[in-house]
């Protein structure tokens, strides 16, 4: 069985010094804050011309990004100071109504259709992407599941319910569809069931059926073969599937090393499709160039190096899979946006986590970090008590 520091005779092994005092973990938040505040100017710089042509108003993008930006302020604030470990008892529930909002997008009236996918699901004016909730509420599933009984992880059986629960979130967001959110659940899966401490047998059992069904997904579905073809030769489609991909390695390759300057993009008049959403890094890096790029993920890169050892620091295993399960989930999602943007894998629809435009994307995404947060709070206290 893989080693696990919380599973040492069902005893929480003692927290790891560090610094933070009983405010918690202020580099961490900082970071986030920033990150957010920088995607604001990214979304002005990728969509002010789209947003003109298309609405008459240069900020009609940026302006809902301030309101995701103070909502998930205020959301981030709030959790952070629930105390983490009554939230074992959202799990469930929380994976039920996830799962209730996904089925939601398929009813008329209901879901909402958007360039041939339906994702969204709208109530007047107001829409939200229920798959992004879902992330987050099969790492509170999970969390709170082998928290319950550490011991489950040593069995096939015991694993069963994450497994399941990771499925039936599958089959529903790619019936949507959405491979790339379909790829960033399933990863997410097998990360906490990694991270439970269960054996590399187990694991293997896992993965090897995930990874067939990948190439399975693709060959059931058309279009998504198109975007095969396109993504191994863009150029044999330059004006249909490969367009895309093409548009991205021209803003990457137009930025250069320093990047044409903050606002000159040429990309974004229209050229690049969702320049402020799913292709913002592709915008940024050619705004910023290589070393904007570096410092832009020097800067996520501290976030989840914080958000690692917040969960290391953890002193009952609860915490622990809590805060690894949120920071992995950020962690894939930036890493899978970045491979499509740079024409690693497929292009595919995700946002990058805290920078592109999408309310739904961003309160949640702060509103998980917040409940981070309020982790390093707790384990800043529960040091500072020990010492007394």
């Amino acid at each position: 069985m893989q080693k696990n520091k919380f599973f040492q005779g069902n005893r929480p092994a003692p927290a790891t010094r560090g610094r933070g005092g009983s405010y918690g973990d202020i580099p961490f938040l900082a970071a986030v804050i920033l990150l957010a505040v920088y995607g604001i100017i990214c979304v002005y710089s990728a969509s002010s011309y789209n947003a003109e042509v298309q609405y008459g108003d240069s900020l009609y993008f940026v302006k809902k990004q301030i309101v995701g930006f103070a909502l998930g302020l205020m959301a981030m604030i709030a959790v952070s100071f629930l105390p983490y470990e009554k939230l074992k008892k959202i799990g469930l529930p929380a994976l039920l109504v996830s799962l209730v909002l996904l089925v939601l997008v398929f009813v008329p009236g209901v879901g909402k259709s958007n360039y041939g996918a339906t994702r969204w699901i709208g109530f007047g004016g107001f829409t939200i992407q229920p798959s992004e909730l879902a992330k987050y509420a099969l790492v509170f599933f999970a969390a709170g599941y082998f928290a319950k009984d550490p011991a489950r992880m040593r069995t096939g059986r015991g694993i069963l319910p994450v497994l399941f629960a990771g499925l039936g979130i599958c089959a529903l967001v790619i019936l949507e569809p959405n491979m790339s959110v379909t790829m960033l659940i399933a990863a997410v899966t097998v990360g906490m069931i990694f991270l439970s401490g269960a054996s590399w047998k187990t694991l293997f059992a896992i993965a090897v059926p995930v990874l067939c069904a990948v190439p399975a997904l693709i060959f059931m579905e058309p279009y998504r073969l198109k975007r095969l073809s396109a993504f191994l030769d863009p150029w044999q489609s330059p004006k249909g599937e490969g367009y895309q991909l093409i548009q991205s390695l021209y803003a990457l390759a137009n930025g250069n090393l320093f990047g044409t300057g903050l606002f000159k993009s040429r990309q974004k008049y229209r050229f690049l499709p969702f320049a402020e959403s799913d292709f913002i890094l592709a915008v940024i890096a050619e705004e910023t160039g290589f070393v904007g790029v570096l410092l832009l993920f020097a800067l996520i890169g501290f976030i989840i190096w914080r958000g690692f050892r917040i969960a290391r620091s953890c002193d009952n295993f609860y915490g622990y899979m809590l805060a690894s399960g949120i920071t992995l989930a950020f962690t894939v999602q930036t890493a899978l946006n970045a491979l499509v943007v740079s024409g690693c894998i497929p292009p595919t629809g995700l946002p990058l986590p805290l920078v592109s435009a999408g309310n739904t994307s961003l309160v949640v995404t702060m509103a998980a970090m917040g409940v981070l947060y309020g982790i390093s709070r707790h384990n800043a206290r529960g040091k500072i008590h020990k010492m007394q």
